[in-house]
C-alpha cells in the first residue's frame, strides 16, 4: 500500500462523491480507480458491462488486472445498432 498524491479539488470531489455514495474517500477514490482501469482496457463497454466486470471480479475473488484484461477477450459484442 502506497500514498498517491491527488490535488485538492480532486480530493473534495471524492469527499463529495463518498458522501453522497456512503463511500468513505479512500472508497471512492478506488470505486473511480477500478472503473477508469476497466475503460481504458475495454473502452467498447458501457458503464453497466463495466461494473459486470467488477461484480465478476469481485466473486472471483478480487480485480487483478490480468485477469480484468482477458475478461471479454473473445466474447462477442452486439452491434451499435442492436442497442437501440
Amino acid at each position: 500500500m502506497g500514498i498517491v498524491k491527488i490535488s485538492d479539488l480532486m480530493h473534495e470531489n471524492l469527499r463529495v462523491a463518498g458522501n453522497a455514495l456512503s463511500r468513505s474517500i479512500n472508497a471512492q477514490a478506488e470505486h473511480w480507480m477500478r472503473v477508469g482501469m476497466l475503460t481504458e482496457m475495454h473502452p467498447d463497454l458501457d458503464y453497466r458491462e463495466v461494473c459486470q466486470l467488477l461484480v465478476q471480479a469481485e466473486l472471483a475473488g478480487g480485480l487483478d488486472i490480468v485477469t480484468a484484461a482477458t475478461a471479454q477477450a473473445g466474447k462477442p459484442r452486439p452491434s451499435p445498432a442492436a442497442k437501440r
